[in-house]
């Protein structure tokens, strides 16, 4: 199973304002370069988003949908890759005290990843979100600090 947590030094609702916000979307999905508003208004069910992925000289276009959605605690999507087929990423914000418990779950459902999902797969699945709560930690953290320097 691909999943992973990390304690967030905020409160759930500043974590979900970072996931609601999907020009942010880039700033902590590794790999992405950048985001766009595709249909609907992020994070409402049914929205989308579209995504590039640069890996050298090889351009990579992607679509990100809404499939569940429990503002401030629960964002589930579904993530299309083209090829390499889609994922279930579910992420849940709990609250820890004054802080935020954050779990990320992803399991391949179509195409190649979902045929080829295994142990590896999961393995190289848990160190991309490893990094991803590392940057959405960050992001958070960056925009707890701008809101504290505009009330100074």
């Amino acid at each position: 199973m691909a999943a992973r947590h990390r304690v967030i030094e905020a409160a759930p609702d500043r974590v979900w304002s970072v996931l609601a916000d999907s020009s942010r979307y880039a700033d902590w999905v590794v790999g992405t370069s950048d985001s766009r508003p595709a249909r609907g208004r992020w994070p409402e069910l049914g929205a989308s988003l579209e995504y590039t992925v640069r890996i050298g000289p090889c351009r990579l276009e992607g679509t990100t949908v809404v499939r569940r959605t429990a503002p401030p605690y629960e964002l589930e999507l579904e993530v299309d890759s083209g090829p390499l087929g889609t994922a279930r990423v579910a992420i849940e914000i709990r609250p820890w005290g004054q802080e935020s418990l954050v779990i990320i779950d992803e399991h391949p459902l179509r195409g190649v990843a979902g045929a080829l999902h295994n142990f590896a797969l999961d393995a190289v699945i848990q160190l991309r979100h490893r990094d991803m709560l590392r940057r959405l930690a960050e992001v958070v953290g960056r925009s707890v600090a701008s809101d504290r320097t505009v009330r100074t």
